[in-house]
């Protein structure tokens, strides 16, 4: 089923001779793959600003608008520590406040991940009027709707992310602990609330839904929510992880396919798509983080499943995006580096980023905003550049 939605990795796997083309024994890149994804980023980036021109202008977020490709120019300036991109970036940035969506409260889908891109922009140019003003709109956001959702792209977590974001950029707690902590125990109750109501709480203590579905992945569903419940930073107890996270994880590692992926929602028994927004190279966050937090080699040994997984079916034919694409599946193989130090899942990640560098060469689809952070070419150059410093890389967005 998965082989439907990828192209055959035509890659040989990693052994000693091959990786050598790419990096050296320590794990930095070697010149000559350094300037292969310098000269692709530059390529890239001139095709993506004229692709722009013709982009939504009233898109204001962070998943398909200009506070998306603000997040880039913000990621190239801590890259390269260039300030014209820090300049480009206000520029975007500033077109995404002009247009706030006052629906939504999230870092990809909403009015936090403007807000909180200019905090850190308008932080970075000394502009701190107008950083501290950002600062307090964002802090009023979660004032909204109690009936909002749970999940990464339109509900709570996607909000505590903004909040994540701005600490780290700031590398201080601008935004004070009770307040994250507020929103983090707020998703706790209506997990555990949902899971007595629909009779999950035997089995998984913490339940979440999205649409009147059950979503198991990164984007919508229990994966994506459990990576941030376990994060030291968010002060859920220990009496709380062990006694309520723990089991709800352990409920998902139940749901895998016996190919080593997930199902899209709970119950569906199809075994079909390996993006990060849905499958294996989301699940994978949140074993990894299960076996930092609890020690327990089985969430390890799931995660490497996830990884051969992905080594096979990852190269998909929706593209070379973030949210459903090789760049997006590629920072499974960083994740996991990152981890196990295990020269291997660089060297996958390496491949999955020369696949990029013949963009549009494949034959993949073309995305509805084929120049955004989440669907398009501006996430594809994102991860190209994170590449540059494997150990420094995280998914945007979303990993901590």
């Amino acid at each position: 089923m998965m082989a439907q939605r990828a192209l055959p990795n035509p890659y040989a796997d990693y052994d000693k001779s091959l990786g050598t083309a790419y990096f050296d024994a320590s794990g930095r890149l070697t010149p000559e793959f350094t300037q292969r994804l310098n000269n692709k980023i530059r390529e890239l980036l001139q095709q993506m600003e004229r692709g722009l021109k013709a982009a939504d202008p009233q898109d204001c977020t962070a998943y398909t608008g200009w506070a998306g490709i603000a997040v880039l120019y913000l990621h190239l300036h801590d890259v390269y520590g260039d300030p014209a991109y820090l300049h480009v970036a206000h520029e975007y940035v500033k077109k995404s406040l002009s247009c706030l969506t006052r629906r939504s409260i999230t870092f990809l889908c909403g009015d936090a991940g403007p807000l909180a891109v200019a905090a850190v922009i308008y932080h970075k140019l000394q502009n701190h009027k107008q950083s501290e003003d950002c600062i307090t709109r964002l802090l009023h956001l979660h004032k909204v709707d109690p009936r909002v959702p749970d999940e990464l792209l339109y509900g709570r977590m996607g909000y505590l992310y903004a909040l994540l974001f701005v600490n780290k950029h700031f590398g201080e707690e601008k935004i004070p602990q009770s307040h994250i902590q507020q929103v983090c125990e707020a998703v706790v109750a209506s997990g555990e609330s949902l899971a007595k109501r629909r009779n999950f709480a035997t089995k998984s203590p913490l339940m979440y839904e999205w649409y009147q579905e059950y979503y198991v992945g990164a984007a919508h569903g229990l994966a994506g929510i459990y990576y941030y419940l376990m994060q030291p930073g968010l002060g859920v107890s220990q009496v709380k992880l062990h006694n309520t996270v723990r089991p709800s994880v352990d409920y998902v590692c139940q749901l895998k396919f016996p190919s080593g992926n997930y199902p899209p929602c709970i119950d569906d028994t199809r075994d079909l798509l390996v993006h990060w927004c849905h499958g294996a190279p989301g699940v994978i966050y949140m074993l990894l983080q299960a076996y930092k937090v609890f020690g327990e080699q089985q969430y390890l040994n799931d995660a490497l499943q996830c990884a051969e997984v992905i080594w096979q079916y990852g190269l998909l034919k929706k593209g070379y995006g973030l949210c459903h694409g090789t760049a997006g599946n590629a920072y499974a193989f960083l994740a996991l580096y990152n981890l196990t130090q295990n020269m291997k899942y660089l060297y996958r990640a390496c491949k999955f980023a020369e696949w990029c560098l013949s963009y549009g060469q494949h034959g993949c689809r073309t995305p509805d905003t084929p120049f955004s952070l989440f669907e398009g070419m501006a996430g594809t150059i994102y991860f190209l550049a994170d590449l540059l410093v494997p150990t420094k890389a995280r998914f945007p967005a979303f990993e901590l």
